[in-house]
């Protein structure tokens, strides 16, 4: 089509950008559009959605999880000792946590009220670590006013635990954080409280109170109330209820707006399966309407497509076994991309850029446990920074601390492993950087490579020179294999560097759109097209 010059030229382009934003919008994620040499409409639409991506801090974030009294130890301990009397046990920091015995009086187990006396102070003066890691998002887990060390089991959700301060520390932390350029997201427990709450005891007490309505009592229930999975120190809360939605979300004043406006990012929420999609999408949408742009993740164990957009994103459950499967070669290759594939086309990809990829946290056993293979340990994490998505961080997994079942890896932070000679913090910071480096890792597109002993997939921007080729061979032998690249920006000819490669980056180059490529055993690469010019020739000239 012949345009004509200035004014309509420029009238016509404009309603050609605005139909292929359109379409865009219904493509799939895999979706690449070429480019000409002053960038046609179709470009200049697609490198507005990469740049909205960009500046929306949820995306691709890297997210490093505290639990706030194992992960460093408070400089006021012994001025706060009389917070944990007995039968609660304040810990020594090189002591690790045992699995106690079950406390019929108090309806928990004794370890659940070991202390080791870390507080949001001490969470402060360890800040430098998570930054120069290059963590994006500081997440803690509860910290609202709680009678365990986990807080899962609040008393009053308005207050802080006195162990580990106040709400002025909060803030403080917050600013904290904030002045560093990174975010901060609590976490929130609102399926259930402790059984220790002043609503509950008042509800148990008075059949006849307003707050009865706030429980499920019934003789049928242990203990005399629902409670979470049968745990009696755990009474669910009915969320049918308006008034305790009001509390939790509804309300200006409730806890979800309040702490927004204490100046945290953003909400991960504890059993978010358990809430339920329409609850989950009224708190979702309470928080972006007091503060747009704040993040909140669910808990969902479940498949995750029909969660969104009742959550931003989920802490994805099932790509955490995929991963930790694939790496330890428990699934074939062609296997395992088949069910990630499926399962990143299924959620969509905005959703999956926003939603936490984990390998392990508090409720899991710690990385180096579960994979005691080191090369093994290493492809989990290359998918883990790799794969669309936020990567989460559990405290001292980054050091290669170990611990089994709760409550082995709840361990307290091992500040002795933090040097710049430790392997595991070593490997795992090169990592941390390539995502935030490479666009295309942070905010790219997702497509898997058609492969049968390897696993392949690209991320992929609006820019050829983004992209990122992941291959992992998870099999003892190295492997051979030819593969066929589906993307007409990578030129014919282009030479590829690793970017996990050592002082000879420079690997394979691809022809005619089919790259043979050797990955060594219990090996990864990242390969990055070399889009520079060659003894003055550049044929990416015309191609961006």
């Amino acid at each position: 089509m012949t345009l004509p010059h200035s004014k309509s030229r420029r009238r016509a382009l404009s309603a050609l950008a605005r139909a292929v934003s359109v379409t865009l919008t219904l493509a799939t994620p895999m979706q690449t559009i070429a480019a000409g040499p002053e960038g046609n409409p179709s470009d200049l639409a697609l490198r507005g959605v990469f740049e909205a991506r960009e500046r929306d801090w949820r995306n691709g974030a890297v997210v490093y999880q505290v639990l706030v009294d194992r992960f460093a130890p408070s400089a006021r301990l012994e001025h706060k000792r009389d917070l944990y009397p007995a039968p609660k046990r304040l810990r020594r920091w090189d002591e690790v946590p045992r699995a106690g015995q079950y406390l019929p009086d108090q309806r928990l187990w004794s370890h659940e009220i070991d202390f080791w006396g870390g507080d949001l102070r001490s969470v402060a003066a360890g800040l430098d670590h998570v930054r120069a890691l290059g963590a994006d998002v500081l997440y803690l887990n509860p910290i609202h006013h709680a009678y365990t060390n986990h807080k899962y089991d609040a008393l009053d959700y308005l207050s802080i635990s006195p162990e580990f301060g106040t709400r002025d520390d909060l803030k403080a932390l917050a600013a904290d954080v904030h002045r560093r350029g990174m975010r901060l997201v609590l976490d929130g427990v609102f399926n259930h409280m402790g059984r220790n709450a002043p609503v509950f005891r008042r509800a148990e007490a008075d059949p006849g109170s307003p707050e009865r309505q706030w429980f499920d009592f019934a003789p049928q229930y242990p203990g005399g109330a629902r409670t979470w999975w049968n745990a009696e120190n755990l009474p669910e809360l009915n969320l049918e209820n308006p008034a305790v939605r009001a509390h939790i979300y509804g309300a200006p004043d409730s806890v979800v707006r309040s702490y927004l406006r204490d100046g945290i990012d953003g909400w991960r929420l504890d059993v978010a399966f358990d809430i339920g999609f329409a609850f989950l999408d009224e708190l979702t949408r309470a928080a972006h309407a007091e503060k747009p742009g704040s993040l909140v993740v669910g808990e969902i164990a479940n498949y995750p497509r029909d969660w969104f957009p009742a959550v931003d994103g989920i802490m994805h459950f099932t790509l955490r076994h995929l991963m930790l499967r694939t790496a330890a070669a428990r699934l074939e290759p062609a296997h395992a991309a088949q069910l990630i594939g499926q399962l990143v086309s299924d959620a969509g990809i905005e959703p999956m850029l926003k939603s936490w990829l984990y390998l392990d946290n508090h409720d899991t056993p710690r990385l180096a446990t579960v994979l005691p293979d080191v090369q093994q340990r290493r492809m989990a994490q290359v998918l883990q920074f790799t794969l669309p998505g936020s990567p989460n961080l559990y405290y001292g997994s980054e050091l290669g601390m170990t611990g089994g079942n709760d409550p082995e890896m709840r361990a307290p932070m091992r500040w002795d492993l933090v040097r710049d000679d430790q392997p595991d913090l070593a490997y795992t910071r090169r990592l941390v950087a390539l995502h935030q480096q490479h666009r295309a890792l942070k905010v790219g597109n997702f497509r898997l490579l058609p492969a049968q002993h390897l696993i392949a997939f690209e991320r992929t921007t609006d820019r050829a020179a983004d992209t990122v080729l992941v291959l992992l061979n998870t099999s003892d032998s190295p492997v051979r294999e030819t593969l066929l690249w589906p993307n007409s920006k990578i030129m014919d000819g282009t030479r590829l560097r690793d970017l996990l490669g050592g002082p000879e980056p420079i690997t394979e180059r691809v022809m005619s759109a089919l790259l043979e490529v050797t990955v060594p055993a219990r090996g990864a690469m990242l390969l990055a097209p070399v889009t520079t010019p060659v003894g003055g020739y550049n044929n990416y000239k015309r191609v961006q």
